[in-house]
Parts: structure tokens; C-alpha cells; sequence
């Protein structure tokens, strides 16, 4: 097996090009030329939502050794004053609104960690004051949303990336060279899969799955909240509804429509990332979902979605197939593949590449046995969070910009689309919307809660 780093795409090129001609900019990538940051060349970030992933984005952040923590925020307490403790001299707040209108002239930087439906509403202000941005995956909660922050990162010229931090790794580098440069010749399709299997499934298959609950409706009681957590600004721009421990704390939110997408809109922000990269992919032209009917509320802890993309310069014409938890690849199920728990099977007119995180094989291996592989060409990283620091303070750009993340995030959630209108959908990209199928609207846009805006 070969171990595998991160080549300037072609949607890193045309940031600088059609993409910003397109909506009337300069013809500048953000991630090549930074706004300017502080003049002791260290980053003053702030920090919104601190605990888990959060907290771990915020200590990676801090062994750059190039950062100051300004601000810390989060609507649980509790992490806010961990963080407070590892840096006495920030500004502790609950709603990341008044941080910025407290300490936005003060940043230079934002690291927005929270739940994914309030991603997009943390993460607007920051670009609107022009203000760096590392955002966690997936970009923002649905299509429209990840659209207006990708539309506004590129307005607002600043640097930006998606936590997609296997994209940084050196496997995924070697993958993107090898499928580049014709290895496996031209490749047809690819299939990606996941084994976790959390969401609507019975509670022995929960158990089986080791997901973190079962729960297959919503609760008809309600719970108090802990004192340490501030449920109302929780739900943010989510419908109201009761706190109960099936939604908190996290990743229980993870599984339901109105905070998360599931499984898609989690793993496959890291798995489709590479099949998206390596194949440079921009928009499907349809995407079709498997599996059980669309539960109204919860997302599946199993399916399966197919997307074609069209033909890509001299590229021909790809389809891409998703599968989580119980559904595997045709080719999977028949052993003709080494069975790995998950993995991205590429399949070309000369052969295959198979993929995980930290490694990959070409098939059949008795035809590449004195294959040469190109010499690399995908610039190292010194670690995604890294990079985005680094970057921010002007030497190099980031690897996964909002201009590369955003098309990818909405290919994500159109799988989920498809699956909750439970039909083949037709994607106009410019007119953002399924042909024919007036019933996916609410699930590409929704109107947020009163008190909140992305305007």
C-alpha cells in the first residue's frame, strides 16, 4: 500500500477568475492576498463555541504559537470558563452577537466551532466586519445558507477554511496526484462509504451500531435545562422546541433535520472531499437517494445516493455513490475489493485506487507492481489549522477555502434532499432549485427564527 498531499485546484484558479467576475469583484483569491492583521504579525482570534470540537479547534489553534485568544464564547458556561482559565485576559460571552459588537474591532479573526445550524449566522458577521474565518464543517446548515457564505467570503476578500483536516493530510495529496495525472486512466466513477450508522434505525440496530442513543420521534415531555446552558440561544435560528436530552449535549443534535443533516452533511464533508478534489467536481446535474422512507424529523442512520456530474473540460462525465452505514458498493459486497470499514473507490479505464484516511492501493496490484508514481506536486501542509493561521498572516493560502468548501457542502446536502423528497432530483445550480419539484424548497432554504438574520 502506498501512503498518500494538496495540489491548487481548479476552482482555487477560478476564484480568481470567473468566479469573482461573475459577481463584479477583483480579481484576487482571498486566500492569496490577506487583509492585513495585527502589527505584532500574531493572530487575536475569538473563539465561538468552545467545548468539544470546539474546544479541541481552540487548543490546536494555541500550539501554533501565533495566536491570541480575545474572546471565548459559547452558550454552555462550562467551556467558557475552561477556556477563561487557559487565558485569563479574554472576553467571556454567551451570544456571539454582542461579541462582535463588543470586541469585533478588536480581531483579526473568528473560529466558529458551534452547532452546525448557527455556523452560517456566526460566521456572516465575521466576514461582514472582514474579518478572517476557520468554520467548521459543513459550511453552514443547508444549500441556501452555504451559498450566502460563500457569496460573502468572496466579497469580503479575507482568508477562510472549512475544518475538513484530513484535507491537510499527506495520503489525500498522493490520491489527488495519482487520479490527476491518469494512473488509473479516465476515471467513471467513484464510490464512497462510511460505516458509522447513527440516526432513525431500531434500537437493537442502535445498539449494534453503537450509536449514541435511540430515539425514532420527537419527545412529547419536556426537560428542564441545565443552569449552565442557554437553551434559548442554542436553538438560535432553529424552530422552538423544548430542551430534552436527546438533543444535548452534543453530537445528539446530529440527527435531527432542524439542527443537523446527519451522517451526510457530517462525513461526508471529509470522505466526498476526495472524490470532489481529485476529480475537480463542481455541481451534479441529479443526484438520486436509497433507502427507507424520509423520516420528517430524523435523519437516517442508513442509505445510499448517486450523483452524475457532467462532462469537466477534458474530463468525461462522472457519477459519484455515497453509502453509510448498512449499504455498501455492489463491488464491496462481492469481495472483488479489500472489504475496509470505509473507504473511496475510484474506477477508471485502467484500473482502481482505494482509499481510506491514511492510506491507499491501486488494483489490481499484480498490474501496478512497477508503477512509478508521478513525483508530487501538491504543496505540504503544516497542519490545517496551521495553515489558516499562517495564512491569515499573510505567508501561503489555505487548502480549503470557502470557494473550494462551499460547492461540495451543497452537493452534501443535496443527497439529503433527495432522500427527504424521495425521488431523483434535477439540480439548477444558478437558480438554485430542484427542476420540478416544488416540495424540496424547504429543504434547500428556510426562514429563520424571528430575531435572526443572514442579511
Amino acid at each position: 500500500m502506498m501512503s498518500c498531499k494538496k495540489l491548487p485546484n481548479r476552482r482555487d484558479i477560478l476564484v480568481g477568475g470567473t468566479a469573482f467576475a461573475a459577481t463584479g469583484l477583483s480579481k484576487v483569491s482571498p486566500a492569496q492576498d490577506p487583509a492585513p492583521t495585527s502589527a505584532n504579525d500574531r493572530l487575536k482570534i475569538a473563539a465561538i463555541g468552545v467545548g468539544g470540537r470546539g474546544g479541541s479547534n481552540l487548543r490546536t489553534m494555541e500550539k501554533t504559537g501565533l495566536v491570541d485568544i480575545i474572546a471565548v464564547c459559547d452558550v454552555d458556561t462550562r467551556y467558557t470558563d475552561q477556556a477563561i482559565l487557559r487565558h485569563p485576559k479574554a472576553k467571556a460571552f454567551r451570544d456571539f452577537r454582542k461579541l462582535y459588537d463588543a470586541v469585533g474591532s478588536d480581531i483579526d479573526g473568528v473560529v466558529v466551532s458551534t452547532t452546525e445550524h448557527t455556523h452560517a449566522f456566526a460566521t456572516k458577521p465575521a466576514l461582514q466586519l472582514g474579518k478572517h474565518v476557520y468554520c467548521e464543517k459543513p459550511l453552514a446548515y443547508n444549500i441556501n445558507e452555504t451559498r450566502k457564505i460563500t457569496e460573502a467570503a468572496e466579497r469580503a476578500g479575507v482568508v477562510t477554511q472549512m475544518g475538513t483536516q484530513i484535507h491537510a493530510g499527506d495520503n489525500y495529496h498522493r490520491v489527488v496526484e495519482l487520479i490527476q495525472s491518469g494512473a488509473i486512466g479516465e476515471v467513471s466513477e467513484a464510490h464512497v462509504w462510511v460505516n458509522r450508522a447513527w440516526g432513525l434505525q431500531s434500537e437493537a440496530d442502535a445498539k449494534k451500531h453503537r450509536d449514541l442513543l435511540h430515539v425514532d420521534s420527537r419527545p412529547s415531555d419536556a426537560m428542564t435545562p441545565p443552569e449552565h446552558v442557554d437553551w434559548d440561544l442554542w436553538l438560535g435560528p432553529a424552530p422552538v422546541r423544548p430542551y430534552h436530552s436527546v438533543y444535548f449535549p452534543g453530537p445528539r443534535w446530529y440527527r435531527w433535520w432542524d439542527f443537523a443533516g446527519g451522517t451526510m452533511s457530517d462525513l461526508g464533508s471529509h470522505w466526498n472531499d476526495l472524490p470532489f478534489w481529485a476529480l475537480e467536481l463542481d455541481a451534479p446535474t441529479t443526484v438520486e437517494a436509497f433507502g427507507d422512507p424520509a423520516h420528517p424529523e430524523i435523519a437516517p442512520a442508513s442509505m445510499s445516493a448517486k450523483y452524475e456530474y457532467p462532462q469537466r473540460g477534458d474530463r468525461g462525465p462522472v457519477s459519484v455513490s455515497w453509502y453509510q452505514g448498512t449499504h455498501k458498493p455492489e463491488i464491496w459486497q462481492r469481495g472483488e475489493i479489500p472489504r475496509w470499514d470505509s473507504g473511496v473507490l475510484f474506477i477508471g479505464s485502467k484500473g482502481m485506487l482505494l482509499s481510506d484516511y491514511g492510506k491507499h492501493m491501486l488494483l489490481p496490484e499484480e498490474s501496478f507492481v512497477d508503477f512509478e508514481p508521478p513525483p508530487p506536486f501538491v504543496p505540504d501542509s503544516p497542519g490545517h489549522h496551521a495553515q489558516w493561521v499562517r495564512a491569515c498572516l499573510g505567508e501561503g493560502k489555505t487548502a480549503s477555502p470557502f470557494s473550494y468548501a462551499g460547492p461540495p457542502t451543497e452537493a452534501n446536502h443535496l443527497g439529503n434532499v433527495a432522500h427527504r423528497v424521495g425521488k431523483k432530483i434535477t439540480w439548477d445550480r444558478d437558480k438554485m432549485q430542484c427542476v420540478g419539484c416544488p416540495e424540496a424548497a424547504p429543504f434547500i432554504a428556510r426562514e429563520p427564527r424571528e430575531g435572526w438574520s443572514l442579511s
